[in-house]
């Protein structure tokens, strides 16, 4: 047999198969009260500590809504493009659960605040646009807890009723990468505008993820099962790795997916059943008889678009378009909003010719300082006027770049009331133009290697690095760059 013919490898019965994802996800907003009572909405405080007779659904107490949830809502969806409707209706969503002190939820069904919209998501080295169904307003429930004590679940209301965003994505995921993606960008967002801390791990930012499979080339879908809660980008990728190998070995094995709500244990790995999947009738929706409709007015709206920021896709694109930046320098700069406040700030007072290096400085000395001293950008010590001179004394030629990151900047972090120009001096960081100077210095590195010379002149070039580098040792970093590479090359040319 020739061994040289190898057989192609037979594809993988998982690769038979597409994954069809859409996702719920849950903004908690960062307002000061909760959606319907003026109670604390802050996350932390001792259990049941924020709470009144509302947040306990007292009889005889009322609801009244947070102009603020409302405008939070609308602030998102006009930046998702969504479409902002003027009349929106609050809705009861029947059922019971420990934590629910009410016994319902108080949500959108019939009208949300917001229909349509589009985020498009980085995937690889290539963009997807995902479609939105409906953004809604709604109450968060409270929390339960299950290892305090070895007999009993103790309830935490701390959080019932604060304010929420359901974010409900078209059947539009393919992968747990893209759901990653999806989560991240919409943390992203919701920082962005302010809305949302988005710290997953104290819940602000979860998801709910409805998984199904379907044969490559089908039009129908599966049946899908909801993973609830996950809280962690981590989390989704492999709840969503496990759901699909689940539900396409239990097809390839005749069997059929039966749509349930599951839980993801991240310690195992694996999604285990904790009730079927309800429908909407099982809610048994209805009207809030106790909440009036929500009417926008055009002056509440203009109010909202006028005090909306750049979106941060519009900023790259000025960024790139206006500043020369590069595409990857722009994303950088934007990933954080007062990273971007502060570059933007920095450009605005310093010459165009600069601006490339404003970024660069910010990238790659600022954002790593910051990270390392735990501190935020507004805290950074240095002046603006004293980065620019600083840049400004390297475009000059008057010192070198290796001496302005690695002395002068370290010093202007310690003394950052010194004056830059001041600084340079007091450490000697000048460079020397003097041509004749660096001249007697270029012939003693020549008379000391002949042989480079020599070479140099049959046509090894690359040796005149050599010779720069040499002879800035003897200048002891002092000779300008562009005036000894000049005369270097002069002398190793005659």
């Amino acid at each position: 047999m020739n061994q040289s013919i190898i057989e192609p490898p037979l594809a993988s019965v998982y690769d038979l198969y597409e994954t069809v994802i859409g996702l719920e996800i849950h903004v908690q907003l960062s307002t000061q009260s909760k959606a319907f009572c003026s109670d604390d909405a802050r996350f932390g405080g001792a259990p049941n500590t924020h709470l009144s007779a509302i947040s306990l659904a007292h009889p005889g107490t009322l609801p009244r809504p947070n102009r603020r949830h409302i405008e939070f809502a609308v602030r998102l969806g006009m930046a998702l493009g969504c479409n902002i409707q003027r009349t929106s209706y609050f809705d009861r969503k029947n059922y019971f659960y420990a934590d629910l002190p009410k016994g319902y939820q108080i949500t959108q069904d019939r009208q949300p605040t917001c229909m349509g919209g589009t985020l498009t998501i980085p995937i690889g080295n290539a963009f997807k646009t995902i479609r939105f169904h409906h953004l809604h307003l709604e109450e968060d429930a409270g929390k339960s807890l299950h290892d305090t004590d070895s007999r009993f679940s103790h309830i935490d209301l701390n959080r019932a009723g604060v304010p929420l965003l359901e974010i409900v994505t078209e059947p539009d995921l393919r992968s747990g990468e893209e759901v990653d993606a999806l989560m991240t960008a919409m943390r992203h967002l919701v920082r962005w505008l302010d809305i949302s801390d988005g710290n997953m791990e104290e819940g602000s930012m979860r998801c709910d993820v409805n998984i199904s499979v379907r044969k490559r080339g089908a039009t129908t879908y599966g049946t899908r099962c909801e993973v609830k809660n996950v809280n962690s980008m981590k989390f989704a990728r492999r709840a969503v790795a496990y759901e699909v190998r689940r539900q396409i070995d239990l097809l390839e094995k005749g069997g059929k997916v039966i749509q349930q709500t599951l839980n993801f244990d991240p310690q195992t790995g694996i999604t285990t059943p904790l009730r079927s999947k309800e429908n909407a009738h099982d809610y048994r929706y209805f009207p809030d008889p106790d909440l009036a409709p929500v009417r926008l007015s055009d002056a509440f709206l203009a109010k909202i678009k006028a005090e909306m920021p750049v979106l941060p896709t519009d900023l790259r694109a000025i960024l790139i378009k206006n500043y020369q930046l590069s595409a990857n320098d722009a994303l950088i700069l934007t990933e954080d909003k007062s990273v971007a406040l502060y570059y933007q700030q920095l450009a605005s007072v310093c010459p165009p010719v600069l601006r490339k290096a404003a970024a660069n400085l910010v990238i790659q000395k600022i954002l790593p300082f910051l990270q390392t001293q735990n501190i935020a950008i507004a805290h950074y010590p240095i002046a603006h006027t004293q980065l620019i001179d600083l840049l400004q004394l390297i475009e000059d030629g008057k010192i070198n770049a290796s001496a302005a990151y690695q002395i002068l900047l370290p010093a202007l972090l310690q003394e950052p009331q010194s004056s830059t120009l001041a600084m340079a001096e007091k450490l000697n960081l000048f460079q020397n133009t003097d041509t004749a100077w660096l001249e007697t210095l270029i012939q003693q590195v020549i008379a000391q290697n002949p042989d480079k010379v020599t070479a140099f002149r049959k046509g090894k070039k690359g040796l005149s690095a050599f010779f720069v580098g040499e002879t800035m040792k003897l200048a002891k970093g002092k000779a300008d760059p562009k005036i000894l590479n000049t005369l270097v090359m002069r002398f190793l040319n005659t």
